[in-house]
């Protein structure tokens, strides 16, 4: 009978996260189709894990200058194809971190079996859940300064219109450095996916960047709360 209980209450819980989750994918829709109205060809927008390119594509087609990075040679490949007819797209198959030079990209067990969504998971964090960690298993991908890459841009363009960021538990050191540095006054939206879930030992960090973050800017400013 306890254990019926419990069984219960883990349905309860796991119900509770599904209608979360669903309220988030259906707010993030709606402020996506918010940005995409407002963005012309004036305006500049970037892309961190771009995958294969389900919000690059409609970001290209408001005629902004889009910016999409993709790390997966695989996902990467299909972005390609995707944005090719697009001269206002640039793509870079890079991670995005804090600093340059080269760093192991790893995927999720079940990549082989399911590449598609296998390639949403692929992460250069250590430690998350169902991901490989065999050598093997790995590649080597460029890594991008993406801090400075912005501090760039707002040096050329005055600022950023909009920047989405889904790098599966690497949007974690890039939105410190980003918060340390005021880089979010320069960019009308910023949003984010955070991965806290996949990252247990990364959480109190996670925790601390959140309420720093909602402290200083509201939600319409910098939303870590992205699907």
């Amino acid at each position: 009978m306890g254990q019926n209980h419990m069984t219960q209450e883990q349905e309860l819980a796991k119900e509770k996260r599904r209608q979360q989750r669903n309220l988030r994918h259906a707010h993030a829709k709606g402020l996506m189709q918010g940005i995409l109205s407002m963005l012309d060809h004036n305006d500049i927008v970037v892309d961190c894990g771009a995958n294969v390119g389900d919000v690059t594509v409609p970001l290209a087609h408001t005629g902004a200058q889009v910016i999409a990075f993709e790390p997966d040679p695989y996902a990467f490949e299909q972005l390609q194809t995707k944005v090719e007819d697009f001269p206002n797209v640039t793509l870079h198959n890079a991670a995005v971190g804090t600093k340059n030079g080269t760093i192991k990209l790893m995927r999720a067990v079940n990549f082989d079996d399911n590449p598609k969504g296998g390639s949403v998971k692929s992460t250069i964090v250590e430690g998350g859940r169902n991901i490989e960690t065999q050598d093997s298993a790995q590649i080597d991908v460029q890594l991008i300064d993406f801090p400075y890459f912005i501090q760039k841009l707002i040096q050329e363009h005055g600022g950023i219109s909009f920047i989405k960021m889904d790098i599966e538990g690497a949007e974690l050191e890039i939105l410190e450095t980003m918060f340390v540095q005021d880089l979010f006054k320069n960019v009308d939206l910023t949003v984010a996916e955070t991965h806290e879930n996949k990252f247990r030992d990364l959480r109190p960090r996670f925790k601390k960047l959140r309420r720093n973050v909602s402290e200083a800017f509201p939600i319409t400013k910098v939303n870590l709360d992205w699907i």
